[in-house]
């Protein structure tokens, strides 16, 4: 495959005046993926948004690091203290045990921390989770229901 050529107007006036057509001279087709980007400039678009995608969803990662008071009872507000915990990243919280996921209600909701009600579970040790998309992240963060 032979790439295009770099053309110029025919008798250019001045140095500043020079063009240089860098369209390409036939329609790139990479194996029908992409073939409605016609031109040059678009490649360098297309690899710096598929490079600084990951960065970007990296950064905004939600995270729980902490649980305040570390035990309560059912129905007792607990704050969820973490990174990127906003609603536009987590859309629940949970207790989770071995088997179960039991879903907290949210009272209320920052990119800090989150505010939520102890749901009704039997006395004992569970991992805080929240539930980002709608897949659930269990932290190693513990909360312990007493009776």
């Amino acid at each position: 495959m032979t790439l295009p050529q770099a053309s110029h107007s025919a008798a250019p006036q001045s140095s500043s005046e020079r063009r240089v057509d860098w369209s390409p001279k036939w329609p790139l087709d990479w194996k029908g993926s992409l073939s409605s980007f016609r031109g040059v400039r678009y490649k360098g678009l297309l690899l710096a948004v598929m490079l600084l995608s990951p960065l970007v969803s990296a950064q905004s990662t939600p995270k729980v690091t902490g649980v305040e008071p570390a035990s309560g009872k059912v129905n007792d507000s607990v704050t969820v203290m973490g990174e990127s915990l906003d609603k536009g990243s987590v859309v629940g919280v949970f207790l989770s045990d071995d088997k179960t996921d039991y879903k907290a209600t949210i009272v209320n909701q920052a990119a800090d921390k989150i505010v939520m009600k102890v749901p009704q579970v039997k006395p004992g040790g569970y991992n805080v989770s929240i539930q980002v998309g709608n897949g659930i992240l269990i932290e190693p963060i513990r909360f312990t229901v007493q009776q």
